[in-house]
């Protein structure tokens, strides 16, 4: 059985792999000019290729054959998030959601947020390791902190939806999905959104929801609804 190796290049048109990917294919793995490997652009293909070049710094490839790989999930999946104060606990819930499959990931400067300044560039490598790790076609976009009052007033297309702890008899968000239909599902930081975000979400158009009866953990919270969503999207 032959072991498939898989490197991230977003722009395979170069015919040259990443610096990391470069070092990690020649220094790592010691392949070797005429060795087979896949590639995957983040945006839907992936390549089979034979290393043309490797060298200390540099790791070189033809394209052999364009594979373009069917979505996974029908809809476009967001999710918005209070970052956690522990960035273990983000890294986590990156690496995770990416390996089950969503589109869009922002983090949520609110009122109770503890953490409100959050470096995307390790988060970026940690989802770029998860989506090959996964065999995933396409890289989550990663959004930068984005303040409540702005978010809420994107336009969205699709389901818009809250998370919160506010009240017992809220409908289900596994109820209120629509099989196929984007959706952006928004969760609190530690402590929750404020009750007045919780109005102002209401009034631009996000219906309040839940995940169940346990209290769940920010990053847990959040890695049910990408579950829930992506569930519905298949």
């Amino acid at each position: 059985m032959k072991e498939v190796r898989f490197f991230y290049t977003p722009e395979p048109q170069t015919g040259m792999l990443p610096d990391e990917e470069a070092a990690h294919a020649v220094r790592v793995l010691r392949m070797a000019e005429g060795d087979e490997l896949f590639l995957m652009d983040g945006r839907g293909t992936f390549f089979r290729a034979e290393i043309t070049e490797a060298s200390k710094h540099r790791c070189g490839f033809r394209i052999v054959e364009t594979l373009p790989q069917p979505r996974q999930w029908g809809a476009h999946l967001h999710l918005a998030m209070g970052a956690t104060k522990n960035m273990d606990r983000i890294e986590w819930l990156a690496e995770k959601a990416t390996e089950i499959g969503f589109d869009e990931l922002t983090f949520l400067d609110c009122r109770f947020s503890e953490r409100r300044v959050v470096k995307n560039e390790r988060i970026e490598k940690i989802m770029v390791a998860a989506m090959k790790q996964s065999r995933k076609a396409e890289l989550p976009k990663l959004n930068g902190m984005t303040s409540f009052a702005d978010f809420i007033r994107r336009p969205f297309t699709g389901g818009k939806f809250i998370c919160h702890c506010y009240d017992d008899n809220l409908p289900l968000l596994c109820d209120s999905l629509i099989s196929g239909e984007d959706a952006v599902v928004m969760i609190g930081p530690e402590g929750d959104f404020s009750l007045d975000e919780v109005r102002e979400a209401e009034a631009a158009g996000f219906r309040s929801v839940s995940l169940g009866k346990s209290r769940l953990r920010t990053e847990t919270a959040a890695l049910v609804a990408v579950h829930l969503m992506h569930l519905a999207a298949g």
